[in-house]
């Protein structure tokens, strides 16, 4: 059974010059324990998808079921089954991490107890331990966004959303988060669900790449199966590939060096 389905998913959103039609209508399917990336060029229709999927935003047509959960009629169960890591984070920077972690915890209803051993864990495992009793406002960019992603976990998820996880930081702290996302799939069976800019990191890291344009998906595929069927070659780049689909080159790439 998929994991997140989507059947004809749209928004459309009223402004003063008439209907603006941001997401015409998403069809896919993921399956438990994928990786997949979700690419398209900017005002592709990425950001409101995600936000649909996440219950931040109504859709205004169309189905969805995410982990069981009917997207309109169960937001709150969606909410119960899912992570989601914005691009921008969402820590407070004047509580230590090991605060910030046990009261996400809490927001989910587990016990004091259990949210101080969950963020223990975590903390182990994202490498946080020597961490947990810093500001999070004293946290380095990689460390920051381990944070952000063991906030996204406190609650065992079946899906994690990652809205462009690397942006920002240098290429070890993203191959370090890479790494994370991998052993979440294979250890832990976590269904990942990605944005990204960075076609070097959907090909090196997701499963299968879903790529929208003008609100509707347009190509899906492995990243050879796409090289292969667009680019003309397997050893095609993705760079290529996506421009080949969508008649666009890759957004401009945030490339800003982060301290670690």
């Amino acid at each position: 059974m998929a994991i997140i389905s989507t059947a004809g998913l749209a928004r459309t959103f009223q402004t003063k010059q008439g209907p603006v039609e941001a997401v015409r209508g998403v069809d896919l399917t993921v399956q438990p324990g994928e990786i997949v990336g979700f690419l398209g060029p900017n005002g592709a229709g990425k950001t409101t998808t995600l936000r649909m999927l996440t219950t931040l935003l109504a859709p205004t047509g169309g189905a969805a079921t995410v982990a069981g959960c009917d997207l309109v009629r169960e937001p709150g169960r969606v909410r119960e089954k899912t992570g989601y890591v914005a691009q921008s984070g969402g820590v407070d920077p004047t509580i230590s991490v090991r605060e910030e972690l046990v009261t996400q915890g809490r927001l989910y209803r587990l016990t004091k107890p259990q949210a101080i051993a969950r963020a223990e864990d975590l903390a182990r495992e994202l490498d946080l331990t020597e961490l947990l009793d810093r500001k999070c406002a004293a946290l380095s960019g990689g460390q920051r966004r381990r944070l952000d992603i063991a906030m996204g976990l406190m609650h065992r998820p079946e899906v994690l959303f990652l809205d462009e996880p690397t942006t920002g930081l240098d290429p070890g702290s993203r191959a370090d988060l890479w790494d994370l996302v991998r052993r979440l799939r294979d250890e832990y069976g976590t269904t990942v669900f990605l944005t990204t800019h960075y076609l070097d990191e959907a090909d090196a890291l997701a499963d299968r790449l879903v790529i929208v344009d003008k609100g509707t998906v347009v190509a899906e595929g492995t990243p050879s199966a796409l090289k292969l069927k667009y680019g003309g070659s397997i050893d095609a780049t993705l760079q290529d590939t996506f421009l080949a689909i969508t008649g666009r080159s890759a957004p401009p790439q945030d490339t800003t060096p982060v301290a670690v």
